[in-house]
């Protein structure tokens, strides 16, 4: 593989990626939740940032956009559909659109639900997404502007996606996640053993991404509405799964 990802810490939780890509000695960013770690992440490395991608208009993932550009004349990309609450974007996209980053395919998803033009970034052939605040390690987004129909259809788009797919999301919620996932599921011990190893990580503040779509599909709740033990506890034996989602969502917003 010729890409390299580096995770780079912003305020006090978020996550910007750099992406890069040794042959071209390209370089790309996911979402820019503030531009000075970024482009020190950058000279470090002696890389120059070429792309841009944005996941949703949320200042905490674009409010490094217009430093950026200034200073390293960086393409912007994002959804069009946010597109007038995200400035000085070069080019927008949405639902089944593709693009492409030194000869890597990205497709485009649209994952609405914690906004509404929310896009994810699949890399079929290195085999990652970039699923900003829709899909989170052990967890998911909170519904600011859709509704719990459509971030189930989201994450259903997302869990469809081949298990060794590396999952990068936009935040270290991980270990909060994990404890509201174990208190629904308790009896999971992949789920047990990842909190093990979750809790391990952030003693020592290392991150706790990339996950995968397998790890996530294994021990996330909001991926597992069939669960009996989620349904069981939720006393919600023969709901569909979007309830059982919804009422997740809720449980969670109140923890």
């Amino acid at each position: 593989m010729s890409l390299e990802t580096i995770l780079v810490p912003c305020f006090t939780d978020n996550y910007a990626v750099l992406v890069h890509d040794t042959a071209s000695n390209k370089t790309l960013c996911v979402d820019a939740p503030e531009a000075r770690p970024i482009l020190s992440a950058l000279s470090e490395r002696d890389w120059k940032l070429d792309t841009l991608l944005i996941t949703h208009h949320h200042h905490d993932h674009i409010g490094g956009n217009d430093q950026l550009k200034s200073i390293t004349g960086t393409r912007i990309v994002g959804p069009e559909a946010e597109k007038r609450q995200i400035p000085n974007m070069d080019e927008t996209v949405s639902e089944g659109d593709e693009i492409e980053f030194a000869g890597h395919p990205i497709h485009v998803f649209a994952t609405p639900g914690h906004t509404l033009g929310h896009v994810s970034y699949h890399w079929p052939d290195d085999h990652l997404v970039f699923t900003g605040d829709t899909l989170f390690a052990l967890g998911c987004g909170r519904l600011f502007e859709g509704t719990p129909a459509q971030m189930w259809a989201s994450l259903s788009k997302l869990k469809a996606l081949p298990d060794k797919t590396q999952v990068f999301c936009g935040h270290e919620y991980t270990l909060s996640n994990a404890e509201f996932a174990i208190s629904q599921e308790p009896e999971n011990i992949d789920l047990q053993m990842r909190l093990m190893d979750i809790r391990d990580k952030r003693s020592k503040n290392q991150p706790t991404l990339p996950s995968t779509i397998e790890l996530e599909k294994r021990t996330n709740p909001f991926l597992r509405p069939d669960s009996a033990e989620i349904r069981k506890k939720l006393n919600l034996p023969s709901a569909d799964d979007e309830a059982v989602f919804a009422e997740l969502r809720r449980l969670k917003d109140q923890a």
